[in-house]
């Protein structure tokens, strides 16, 4: 990243010297740094959609090319080629692991799925019918009651024990939470499964009888997990960020951003395309739903069409549409009335002039709830598999932000547009 050009900024009667810091792919970023100091005045960016907040090197997006990289890495390559475990190492140290560090790193993520016993008795202080991911909040919040000795944020070694214990349990906890919510006896991972068969072991196992997924199944769960790993700069990632920043414990940390996750702005929007497939219905009210989309005075909207980053294909969503048919066709769901509805509604949509024209193609959430309901997965657990893949970017986010010699506590200013100073009056002249 280089210093070496300036922006001037002409304010009043002053003339302000900003410097461009040029980074090694992307937009070129105005430091308003030291504004404040040289000016009075405070930037205004609602959203903070023009304002980088942090520097990375861990995750890039290009919105109108429909780029979308982990450490360098194209994310259809990743999904394709690679595996899981070895995104969540590429994420964390920033190079493809080898054969010997994949094994090593496999091993350690293995020997940290289970959680403590005495969380199991955690569950039981939650309503049957309490959300999956409220669930979660309260009992990745709690891990730091448990695991005492990896909350040290200066210690590199404890870091990386909690970056690893957050990695292996969050799928035992996400297991957990599901089979709570649905009345049945919590299941034990098991170390001679793989990350994604595990999770899906623990999920749809019961004593009573053995569960073997097939390998379609694993490769589909595995990819999803690979497809959510990291986003950038999203809102649950830069409250994760944000809430570190303060130097609080890990875990609290991670619990923030699946918080900031639960908002249906946020996580919540492959649920939302089922909710739409059902409020269609049939698939011949289809094109009485295509023509609300098009109609600008009618608040509908397509769900799972069209992304706020990407101005082009969702780079994810080529590979998630190939896994959902992959899916579809292993489970012979093709004759599901809301599967069919959503295959046919894909079909117009990339057909019809207006919905390419304005590039509103089907994004990853369109395909992903589309695959996780014919997998099994209820709704509300869309969210929760959501957090699971997402724990290892946040992981990686936190470790890069403390050991960045930059950072420090966020403190966002604002526009305030209330009262003036006015004297006070005492409640009975008032």
């Amino acid at each position: 990243m280089g210093e070496n050009k300036n922006a001037k900024l002409t304010f009043g009667d002053k003339e302000i010297d900003l410097p461009i810091l040029e980074g090694s792919i992307g937009p070129d970023v105005i430091d308003v740094s030291q504004l404040y100091a040289k000016s009075n005045a405070f930037t205004y960016d609602p959203g903070f959609t023009s304002t980088a907040s942090c520097e990375s090197k861990i995750t890039y997006i290009d919105g109108d090319e429909g780029v979308l990289m982990y450490r360098g890495y194209p994310i259809d390559e990743l999904a394709r080629e690679s595996d899981f475990l070895e995104v969540c190492y590429l994420l964390l140290y920033g190079e493809l692991p080898n054969a010997d560090e994949k094994a090593k790193f496999t091993n350690g993520i293995t020997y940290h799925t289970m959680v403590h016993d005495q969380m199991r008795g955690l569950f039981k202080g939650f309503r049957r019918d309490a959300h999956p991911m409220s669930i979660m909040v309260g009992v990745v919040g709690a891990l730091s009651a448990y695991y005492q000795d990896s909350l040290d944020i200066n210690d590199p070694h404890q870091r990386m024990v909690a970056s690893y214990r957050l990695i292996a349990k969050m799928p035992t906890i996400a297991a957990m939470a599901y089979k709570y919510s649905i009345g049945q006896p919590f299941e034990y991972p098991q170390n001679n499964l793989g990350y994604a068969e595990n999770f899906l072991h623990m999920a749809f196992s019961v004593p009573c009888e053995e569960y073997k997924p097939s390998a379609t199944l694993v490769r589909a769960m595995d990819r999803i997990f690979t497809l959510h790993a990291d986003h950038e700069q999203n809102a649950s990632t830069s409250t994760v960020r944000l809430a570190s920043s303060s130097g609080a414990n890990p875990f609290a940390c991670i619990a923030a951003g699946i918080a900031c996750l639960w908002g249906p702005a946020h996580g919540g929007a492959n649920e939302a395309v089922l909710d739409m497939l059902k409020e269609i219905g049939d698939k011949e009210r289809i094109p009485e739903f295509v023509a609300k989309a098009k109609d600008k005075d009618d608040p509908f909207r397509l769900m799972g069409f069209g992304h706020r980053v990407y101005k082009n294909y969702d780079p994810r969503a080529k590979v998630m549409q190939e896994t959902c048919h992959e899916v579809l066709g292993e489970l012979g769901m093709s004759d599901d009335p809301l599967l069919e509805l959503a295959m046919e509604l894909e079909r117009i949509a990339l057909e019809d002039e207006y919905f390419v024209e304005k590039k509103l193609y089907p994004n990853i959430d369109f395909y992903s709830g589309i695959t996780l309901r014919a997998m099994g997965f209820p709704e509300s657990m869309f969210t929760v598999l959501f957090a699971l893949a997402r724990t290892v970017g946040w992981v990686a986010q936190w470790n890069e932000m403390i050991e960045d010699p930059k950072q420090k506590i966020g403190r966002p200013r604002q526009l305030y547009t209330g009262a003036t100073e006015r004297p006070f009056v005492g409640v009975s002249d008032r």
